[in-house]
């Protein structure tokens, strides 16, 4: 049975749910494969620069910033975790070649940016011939060194984009047109395709089991599993509007938001599974422009508004022109023209237009990498046999 390795982090956590959702597909269409999941974190722990200076882990030092609300300086952040992770290169090489030599993998997925580089040249050094393949989780890269590197001819690596914007960033990249995979955009959990449509009645019934009024509008509120501050402002500015909020981990801010006094029926949740549900029961999103938060809400028909400016993180920023783009939402300078910006979309015409675009958008990304790994694996293994 041919192995395949995910590789992936937990910054964020849309790393980890990415290559999850990817591996569950795959064990549902019975692939015959062996599908292993490494945390690059913890295989390359040792040399964690950013825990021996702070004492934490680089991804958890991300995603203190991301439940803080400090990204402001992002940017520069990123260049110097990127000269850092140049310092240390050739010993993450030389790890990764012992890792390889050891799990003898017959194709490398690599779901996480940064350290595509290391992974790259390792494996061409440690296994020569196996693939190395690339999936893009955010809408576009962020380059330089963030998920695209310099393509190696003797030993191409594969990459997989969901947008039209990643294929030119490829192209321009040097990758050849064979080495680079279109799909439809980003990889969201199969929940969000498996839920049963609401009937109108069900719907109503739904969401008064929320105390939330059925015949008004809902706005969902979510910012990633570590919520965000910024939630609190939210609510504050739309005391007349239904909210349904969802807090993911943070527990400080689930609790503060429930205490808030609010005009408008609010129900607050903590972590959950069940963010299809409670999508189908909202009328719109609001929230960071995070690639898989957005790309859930259109794949549930949810004009989104989100915020752009100096304090989003510099690989968000894209996704921003994409929704203009597309013409899925709103797109803000800051939250504080909030209230102005849900009338503005609730109003019938805006309303119609917005989810007519949502409606337009088919993401089956998830359904459609299987297939692409498939053949990548068959064409670097002609003579294995079998189904991936």
């Amino acid at each position: 049975m041919r192995k395949i390795d995910f590789m992936y982090f937990d910054a964020g956590g849309g790393h980890r749910a990415a290559a999850n959702a990817l591996r569950q597909v795959m064990e549902q269409q019975e692939r015959t494969c062996e599908i292993r999941l490494v945390n690059l974190q913890e295989l390359l722990d040792t040399l964690d620069v950013f825990r021996k200076v702070t004492g934490l882990r680089l991804e958890d030092l991300y995603n203190t910033m991301l439940r803080k609300g400090w990204t402001l300086g992002s940017p520069q952040l990123t260049a110097g975790m990127h000269l850092v992770i140049r310092l240390f290169h050739s010993q993450q090489v030389r790890m990764l070649v012992e890792f390889w030599r050891k799990s003898r993998p017959d194709l490398v997925v690599s779901l996480v940016p940064n350290f595509n580089r290391a992974q790259g040249e390792s494996l061409r050094t440690a296994l020569p011939g196996v693939p190395f393949v690339t999936v893009i989780t955010d809408i576009a890269d962020y380059p330089p060194h963030f998920w695209l590197e310099k393509q190696e001819q003797r030993q191409p690596q594969h990459v997989i984009c969901g947008s039209d914007k990643a294929v030119s960033q490829a192209t321009e990249m040097g990758y050849a047109a064979a080495t680079v995979h279109r799909v439809s955009g980003m990889i969201l959990n199969p929940r969000f395709y498996e839920i049963a449509p609401l009937a109108p009645e069900a719907r109503k019934e739904a969401r008064a089991a929320l105390s939330l009024d059925p015949e008004r509008p809902v706005g969902l509120v979510l910012f990633g599993g570590q919520g965000a501050a910024v939630m609190l402002d939210i609510a504050a500015s739309l005391p007349d509007h239904q909210l349904l909020l969802i807090c993911g981990h943070n527990q400080k801010l689930r609790a503060k938001l429930e205490a808030m006094p609010h005009r408008a029926p609010m129900f607050v949740e903590g972590f959950t599974l069940d963010v299809p549900r409670y999508m189908q029961l909202a009328d719109y999103f609001i929230g960071k422009p995070g690639p898989a938060s957005i790309s859930e809400a259109v794949a549930m028909r949810l004009p989104v508004i989100v915020e752009s400016n100096s304090w989003t993180l510099p690989q968000e920023r894209y996704n921003a022109v994409w929704i203009r783009e597309q013409g899925v939402g709103a797109v803000l300078p800051n939250f504080r023209r909030i209230a102005r910006a849900v009338e503005e979309m609730l109003e019938p015409a805006a309303f119609a237009r917005f989810r007519a675009a949502t409606e337009r958008l088919h993401n089956r990304a998830v359904f459609e990498i299987p297939d692409i790994l498939e053949a990548i694996l068959n064409t670097a293994m002609p003579d294995a046999g079998g189904s991936t």
